[in-house]
């Protein structure tokens, strides 16, 4: 159940010793109103409360009475323990307060001038209201204040750098909002939602709240400020100390807003936009940090991509906006946004996964403190369904589809959750990504045989017509004359056919002789009589020599030493044998046939 009073036991009541009993008149007129007065006053409304229940008549006026009586005797016996000293109260009344969370503290009593300290050192505010927003390990520390130059007892503070046992999160929209509206908050628990309540509280009071189911684990939480200036809202497993987050809403009279006003983990990024209440559309939008203009854009949004302590301030902005989704012509407007306070904190620290396995998974937390032994696993099933595992060890095995993520449990909180790591295996073992990877391989291989197997075979192509060409090469003698090689009974002729009586008997042309009558070819020459320098078939025969003599074809006017006649110039010969023609002799016997035949 959910009570408003202070965190801690109230101050025991000063024992009676003689000292005090001597205490002197002069000392008890100087307070406001005599201690012992007020007790006997207090003793007196019990008195009449009790006797006012005893009548049988239920008017009005008697039920009436019987509340003002009790209120008075609640309020006298609490200022007769305090016996006029004042009190710290911490609002809400949670039963632990974690990293993130906002906090009040109220100096009860009276008197003036107000004054705090944190640890003995003075603080600057002068309130008897004093709010600690987005609270770290930074405030953690014994408040004391002082009414009249009386203090109070110190109040205890500890802050846990953890995170809570549930989460309750804020839909898009951020926490401030105009007055009127509400926002619709999501809790997620890790157990049925039976056993939890949610509570509210509103300036100076508080109230339950309902939860409406949506799942067997998470609900929603319809927030609302009441006309309230600010509230906070939070849930509670009962009987149990488990709790969530806090999330705080805040309202504005002005049209233009800043979102969001929450807790911001360092190195993450700070998104922040100045939203036009109505859905206006922000034309331009000037943001300001400590009333120092730091950017001005086209739209509505500014981004800080790694936040750090620096970036801690008062933030606000400006809006240039239209309803234009109303009427194109809608006029333009100008106005500015409440200022918020922005506070970069490092938040708890974050568990990490990582994958040992196909199908393991292990959990670690290196920040963590040294009674963070076991963890929770969570998995959200390819339908969104969130569920926590009941395995508590460091190291799990995968077995269905989904995503899993983890955080270590501390006892009295919890790390922030891991990375999530997604599983798409076969339930059972993940044969299935094994199979793929194999495929993969043998793919990859067999197009490194292919394309091995096509620089091979272009480098032998390329071998192999290089091996043609230079025996291309080979076989031509120099200039444009292809090298003929000769063997002891070739015939050789040429290709060109001839016309008239130039044509030979087998149809080829002779070669043409030049002006020079005796020039002397050692090709395929032409023969002046047929019947006797040619053989069957116009044929010129060629000399046949076992060492080959060649002549250039030097076309010069003279005939120096060493060359032959035609215009030849003779190479130099060495000792050679010149052989007899065989086709002089196959002419020879030709001729002799035919006189035979002829005499015949």
């Amino acid at each position: 159940m959910y009570d408003q009073q202070p965190v801690g036991q109230m101050p025991a009541k000063a024992p009676s010793t003689p000292s005090h009993r001597a205490t002197s008149a002069t000392s008890i007129a100087k307070k406001p109103l005599d201690v012992h007065f007020l007790s006997h006053l207090s003793s007196l409304s019990c008195v009449l409360f009790l006797f006012l229940t005893r009548l049988t008549a239920r008017s009005a006026l008697v039920l009436e009475m019987k509340g003002f009586l009790l209120t008075l005797s609640v309020l006298l016996a609490f200022t007769r323990e305090n016996n006029g000293k004042p009190n710290v109260i911490q609002t809400p009344r949670y039963p632990s307060v974690y990293v993130g969370d906002d906090v009040s503290l109220k100096c009860a009593g009276t008197g003036e001038p107000i004054k705090w300290t944190l640890n003995g050192k003075p603080l600057s505010t002068s309130n008897s209201l004093m709010n600690l927003t987005m609270v770290t390990t930074a405030n953690n520390g014994e408040y004391i204040c002082e009414r009249n130059a009386v203090k109070s007892d110190a109040h205890n503070l500890t802050v846990l750098e953890l995170e809570p046992y549930a989460q309750l999160s804020l839909p898009p929209g951020g926490a401030v909002i105009p007055r009127g509206e509400a926002r619709v908050l999501t809790l997620q628990v890790d157990e049925e939602l039976d056993k939890w309540k949610c509570f509210a509280f509103r300036d100076t009071a508080g109230f339950m709240i309902s939860i409406m189911p949506d799942g067997m684990n998470v609900g929603r939480v319809y927030a609302d400020l009441n006309n309230a200036q600010r509230a906070t809202f939070w849930c509670k497993k009962s009987a149990s100390t488990h709790r969530s987050n806090v999330v705080t809403l805040m309202m504005t009279e002005s049209m233009v807003m800043l979102e969001p006003a929450t807790p911001v983990l360092k190195e993450q990024a700070l998104t922040l936009r100045c939203a036009a209440w109505g859905g206006g559309k922000v034309e331009q939008a000037t943001f300001y940090k400590n009333n120092n203009s730091i950017h001005v854009g086209n739209n509505d949004i500014f981004t800080i991509p790694s936040a750090t302590e620096k970036d801690n301030g008062q933030y606000k902005c400006q809006a240039i906006y239209r309803f234009s989704h109303i009427s194109q012509q809608a006029a333009r407007k100008t106005d500015e946004s409440d200022p918020q306070q922005i506070k970069v904190i490092d938040g708890p620290p974050a568990a990490s996964l990582v994958t040992n396995y196909e199908t393991e998974l292990e959990c670690s937390c290196a920040a963590c403190k040294a009674d963070c032994s076991t963890y929770q696993w969570h998995h959200t099933s390819t339908s969104k369904t969130r569920k926590r595992l009941d395995n508590t060890d460091k190291t799990l095995h995968v077995d269905e589809d989904g995503s899993y993520t983890c955080r270590a449990d501390c006892g009295n909180g919890f790390s922030r959750f891991s990375n999530v790591h997604n599983f798409n295996g076969e339930p059972g073992g993940g044969g299935k990504v094994v199979v793929i990877l194999i495929a993969i391989v043998v793919i990859f291989l067999g197009l490194i045989f292919i394309v091995m197997a096509v620089i091979i075979r272009r480098r032998h192509r390329n071998r192999t017509t290089g091996r043609i060409k230079d025996e291309g090469k080979k076989d031509k003698s120099g200039g444009d004359y292809e090298q003929i090689g000769l063997t002891d009974k070739g015939i050789y002729h040429t290709l060109a056919e001839a016309s008239g009586q130039e044509k030979a008997e087998g149809g080829y042309e002779a070669l043409k002789k030049t002006d020079d009558d005796k020039a002397v070819y050692h090709t395929l020459g032409a023969v002046e009589e047929p019947s006797e320098a040619q053989g069957q078939g116009g044929y010129e025969a060629l000399q046949n020599v076992k060492a080959q003599v060649y002549q250039t074809l030097s076309s010069g006017s003279g005939k120096p030493e060493g060359e032959a006649e035609g215009g030849y110039e003779q190479l130099p010969q060495k000792d050679v044998t010149v052989e007899e023609n065989p086709y002089e002799e196959l002419k020879a016997d030709k001729q002799k046939k035919e006189a035979t035949q002829e005499k015949e």
